[in-house]
């Protein structure tokens, strides 16, 4: 790919001013226009050291309101970052509907060191190119422009450039010792680079390469490349979108069937059984910070099945120090602004820690879908990018525990009952509560569907049966040291 690229481009002075002083005023129009129709855009660059990545920024972001955009300048990963998956710092990066994130070098960076310098394994190559194309996608059919530019010069060219920075003090310190060693492994980045482009160009991130030993040149075709980008995601928005349908309620064979909800513990049982899991539980979360094992434990469930009493059990004995609670409800602020998954991605537990999320990403499957706050080809994508996203957290070394507290609907009305009927449960009661009741039928069939397709190998569900509370806290807490004992097993 990088031969095909004619580096003799270049580009008149006359032609060139013209040509942006067009090119500035249709950006700053197509700005606003994303901005209103809510459109983030993605613009990464990369390229060879000295290649003239901060020039073309520096021109191009003329045309811009500085108010609606951002530069993030990437680097290596910090030793606190590598405590978390590796896309968590780069979902954390994310733009809100209707702004503009540049990236100056991304996610690609350490993939491109790590093969070269480090010479990481084909295998280990190939998981990290998975987890880029799924980050792009994700965000891309969200709605989410992504266009990639890679600023290509010759050996001969940046060695040119590295000569005339170093004449200068204020520029020599970019001519540093990395840049020299790549300089001088240029022909191993060469070969990285083809690679990269090739498994990571793709319709919804294309990479766009550009010649840039002319400025002039690499400016405009940079401008012209991000106009028409603009322009597709505009016109795309135009179009029709899928109406908002209330998923059908169908009746199916399904996983809760088989869930014995007359299944009970003695009180003396309990006790004697509790205790010795919650001894238990505070052991292991202090050898997963010791071996830095991160563990993400969900709950979901029916209204009144228990989530609350059984995550303050679960607790109980731990040291508070070490773990997070994060209640999910629906999504306000920047939440509303970006991918659902991102509010996710930026509360993992980092390495050694617990995190318990109380409700989770699987509301886009469930009340999303059944409210209609979810269009059909955004519910039915979920199944997929949830997946996608738990792999990444077991590919990582997470341990992914997922319950769902399963009751009666006669002993929901009986709970429903009880709590407005007790002064000081009356607040956990609310009209919306009542309001789901009534679609039982609809969320059953979504609950067994999420089940289904959401139950893997490496983040499977837990079904409780929460009809009796002290059964069901036993049950949960049984798997969470089932679980991490045997993920502690493995790493041994």
């Amino acid at each position: 790919m990088l031969e095909t690229v004619d580096l003799k481009a270049r580009l008149a002075k006359a032609d060139y001013k013209t040509t942006m002083e067009r090119l500035d005023l249709h950006l700053a129009q197509l700005q606003r226009d994303l901005r209103t129709a809510g459109v983030p855009v993605m613009a990464v660059f990369e390229g060879w050291d000295a290649s003239g990545k901060g020039s073309v920024l520096g021109r191009i972001l003329q045309a811009f309101d500085p108010r609606g955009f951002k530069v993030h300048n990437i680097g290596p990963a910090s030793p606190p970052e590598r405590y978390w998956p590796p896309m968590t710092r780069f979902w954390s990066l994310t733009p809100a509907d209707g702004q503009i994130a540049i990236y100056n070098h991304s996610w690609y960076r350490e993939v491109l060191n790590e093969r070269v310098e480090n010479g990481v394994s084909a295998r280990a190559l190939q998981e990290a190119n998975e987890r880029i194309r799924v980050f792009e996608r994700q965000l891309s059919d969200d709605g989410a422009v992504i266009v990639k530019f890679f600023l290509h010069i010759d050996k001969k060219e940046q060695a040119r450039r590295f000569r005339k920075l170093r004449k200068d003090p204020a520029y020599a310190w970019k001519v540093g010792k990395d840049e020299l060693r790549r300089h001088k492994l240029y022909r191993q980045y060469a070969a990285a680079v083809e690679d990269m482009l090739r498994e990571t160009s793709t319709p919804c991130a294309p990479w766009a390469i550009v010649p840039a030993t002319d400025d002039r040149f690499a400016r405009v075709t940079v401008a012209e490349t991000l106009a028409a980008a603009f322009e597709r995601a505009l016109a795309a928005r135009k179009s029709p979108s899928a109406a908002k349908k209330k998923a059908p309620a169908r009746r199916r064979t399904s996983p809760l069937d088989r869930v014995d909800l007359k299944a009970a513990l003695e009180e003396k049982q309990y006790d004697e059984r509790m205790e010795e899991l919650q001894h238990e539980s505070r052991r292991l979360q202090h050898l997963c910070y010791r071996e830095r094992v991160p563990v993400v434990i969900v709950y979901e469930g029916w209204d009144a099945a228990g989530k609350g009493g059984n995550i303050r059990r679960l607790l109980a004995e731990l040291d508070p120090r070490g773990y997070e609670v994060v209640p999910v409800g629906a999504p306000v602020g920047d939440e509303r602004t970006h991918h659902y998954l991102w509010r996710f991605w930026r509360s993992l537990p980092k390495a050694g820690h617990f995190t318990v999320f109380d409700r989770s990403w699987y509301g886009r499957v469930m009340v999303e879908r059944i409210e209609g706050f979810a269009t059909p080809g955004e519910w039915e994508r979920a199944y997929r990018e949830i997946n996608e996203f738990e792999e990444q957290l077991v590919e990582y070394g997470t341990v992914v525990i997922k319950f769902w507290l399963h009751i009666s609907k006669d002993e929901q009305l009986a709970r429903f009952e009880a709590r407005q009927n007790t002064p000081h449960k009356r607040w956990k009661i609310t009209e919306e509560d009542w309001r789901n009741r009534e679609h039982w039928n609809d969320y059953w069939a979504a609950v067994s569907e999420m089940i289904e397709r959401t139950s893997t190998v490496g983040a499977p569900w837990t079904i409780i049966a929460g009809n009796d509370k002290k059964y069901a806290r036993v049950q949960t807490l049984e798997t969470v040291v089932d679980r991490v004992s045997g993920r502690l097993k493995a790493a041994t």
